[in-house]
């Protein structure tokens, strides 16, 4: 069954989703309705309204922090899905794309807004940049060793130049998976900031579907926990 959120058209182009948060949240998933699931089954009293009220409460955050977040980017509109926040931002209200220790979206009015679903990951950005020491170091290895045969050929320096050409200096930078994501939201900020279609205010809605049910599992276990 598809989604309504997948059938809006402003938002079909693309979504973004962190993968290794949604496979460790199907993991802490599974791990919590295991022992919860034995705590309801071999507790007793007072033991399993307690296992229930803190599912209740922890199941909810697990599912904000790992399966909820996503970036959506249509023509019109980028569309933010946080853990306790949707934010819905016209392309013409954007002002800009940052990416230092965290990826975040900057307003025309000033605001600031993080990206959960694509999250900066240092140690990608450092095996990006070994990638590329050793192709350009390739590269120039290929350059040298083509210019070397095409002056013995009396053919000078121009065939080694057309050869390293096509080398992987020739393919760009190589760039951090989350860091690519960030260049194509640039584009499409750069493409689509000025049309008349992406224009609007932005607006800012809590998600009351999890906040609601994680306050009522942390009272719950409160009381429990006080009444003893």
């Amino acid at each position: 069954m598809t989604s309504p959120e997948s059938q809006s058209p402003e938002f079909k182009d693309r979504v973004y989703r962190s993968v290794p948060a949604i496979a460790g949240g199907v993991m802490l998933l599974a791990i919590a309705a295991w022992l919860g699931i034995d705590a309801l089954v071999s507790g007793q009293g007072r033991t399993q309204w307690l296992t229930l009220a803190v599912m209740l409460f922890v199941v909810p955050l697990v599912v904000a922090f790992t399966l909820r977040p996503a970036v959506y980017a249509g023509d019109d509109l980028l569309r933010i899905r946080n853990p306790f926040r949707v934010i819905v931002l016209p392309w013409g209200q954007v002002a800009a794309l940052k990416s230092a220790y965290s990826n975040e979206v900057l307003t025309e009015s000033g605001a600031k807004y993080q990206m959960w679903a694509v999250p900066v990951s240092l140690r990608a950005r450092k095996k990006a940049a070994r990638r590329e020491m050793r192709a350009t170091a390739q590269a120039r290895r290929t350059m040298g060793r083509d210019e070397g045969r095409g002056g013995a050929l009396g053919m000078g320096s121009g065939l080694g130049q057309g050869l390293g050409g096509g080398g992987p200096e020739s393919q760009g930078p190589a760039r951090a998976g989350t860091d690519q994501i960030m260049d194509e939201l640039r584009g499409l900020h750069e493409e689509r900031h000025g049309a008349e279609a992406a224009q609007g205010e932005v607006t800012v809605r809590w998600a009351y579907e999890v906040v609601g049910p994680a306050v009522a599992g942390a009272v719950l276990v409160a009381i429990l926990l006080a009444v003893g």
